[in-house]
């Protein structure tokens, strides 16, 4: 028997783009009843990312699975009203506006608490809502460095690099946010009371860059970019390109793992303990060895053997990859109106829970009038005052 952990849990999502909806998309993968909240013209700015015209671009599709949408022009006085009846019944608000937004709107946590006061608030921001910079907008890669994170990544000789992985917009902000909101909402649940959960993604994704930290601690500076134990200050930890133009990802930091990487792998148990000048130039010396063979016949010679050495796959690779059939992380699902999408499955594995998709990524204002109770007649009332939409396909 399978069970959903956040049945019961109502959301209502007035995010946009990519780290609310991430966020929100986890909680409802668990069960929790998600409402997006969307504004009649355009709704979530993600729907047409990357694909002008688009009904829903796959960056909106990879987003918002297992919710629903509701459209409200939070700009006009009967939506908010009607954004209140909603809050009144739900457990959680989260937002994405720039500070002092929703409180111009009226739709502020001191204004919804006073309706509801279990109601869990939470506020996802690039600075959060005090200090210097929380009225600035910014992306990805501002909140990284000006959390030192971007000084860190990249070679000793040469500029930061660039990753496409968003570290602050999604371990900051949608990983940070659901453990903000899971935890006040644990404690609502027990105290009647809720909370404002304040996420900065620069302050998130900074409280996870541990070892400069370290490093600081130690020595009273960080190490400079890419001579840290982990950004290329040991040969044991990096990537090396081999003879066709490929790479392998080297990790072999402990003792057993290099000593069966020099052993079993590249044939050289001298370097297990390298003499005072293999060590200044180890780094030098593993890059030639791994130039030497393409690396099919690194595959080969690392099947089997526990050295924390893997391949660069390409994402079509990994998404391939055996590991990944396996753990069923890749999925195919069908959308009633862009056919079969490609998707990331939940990727927690839960006993007596079996992730599912139950609803498509909704159209814009598809559940409006079910989830406002409206007759025919108000929805198209409210309509034509474009204080909602009524979808039609």
């Amino acid at each position: 028997m399978t069970s959903l952990p956040l049945a019961g849990i109502t959301i209502l999502d007035l995010s946009r783009l990519l780290p609310g909806p991430m966020c929100s998309q986890h909680l409802a993968d668990m069960g929790a009843d998600v409402i997006k909240v969307e504004d009649p013209g355009i709704g979530d700015y993600a729907r047409w990312s990357g694909k002008p015209q688009a009904v829903n671009s796959p960056f909106f599709l990879a987003l918002n699975r297992n919710k629903r949408s509701v459209c409200l022009d939070l700009k006009k006085p009967e939506a908010v009203e009607l954004l209140k009846q909603l809050v009144a019944k739900a457990d959680i608000v989260l937002e994405s506006f720039r500070p002092g937004v929703t409180a111009r709107l009226g739709c502020d946590y001191e204004t919804l608490k006073a309706i509801n006061p279990r109601l869990v608030y939470c506020s996802v921001t690039g600075y959060g809502q005090t200090g210097p910079l929380s009225t600035l907008g910014g992306h990805d890669i501002n909140f990284i460095a000006e959390a030192g994170i971007s000084d860190q990544n990249g070679p000793a000789d040469g500029p930061p690099m660039l990753s496409n992985f968003q570290i602050a917009d999604l371990a900051g902000g949608a990983l940070s946010a659901a453990m903000g909101i899971l935890a006040a909402l644990f404690d609502a649940q027990r105290s009647g009371q809720g909370r404002h959960v304040d996420v900065s993604m620069t302050d998130c994704a900074m409280a996870h860059s541990l070892f400069p930290l370290v490093a600081k601690t130690r020595t009273g500076q960080a190490a400079p970019r890419g001579t840290d134990r982990l950004t290329g200050g040991t040969a044991a930890y990096g990537y090396y390109r081999t003879a066709d133009d490929r790479f392998l990802a080297v990790g072999a930091l402990e003792p057993q793992f290099w000593q069966r990487l020099c052993v079993d792998v590249i044939d050289r148990p001298d370097l297990v303990k390298p003499s005072p000048d293999q060590a200044v130039q180890l780094g030098e010396i593993l890059a030639d060895i791994f130039a030497a063979r393409p690396l099919a016949e690194w595959r080969q010679r690392l099947a089997g053997v526990d050295c924390c050495v893997n391949p660069v796959l390409t994402p079509d690779e990994a998404m391939d990859s055996p590991h990944v059939r396996e753990r069923q992380l890749v999925i195919r699902h069908p959308h009633p109106v862009e056919g079969e999408v490609l998707q990331y499955a939940f990727p927690i594995k839960m006993t007596d829970f079996d992730f599912a998709i139950r609803r498509p990524a909704p159209m814009l204002g598809e559940h409006t009038a079910e989830i406002l109770g409206l007759s025919p007649e108000r929805a198209e009332e409210l309509a034509r005052c474009g204080i909602t939409a009524i979808v039609k396909n």
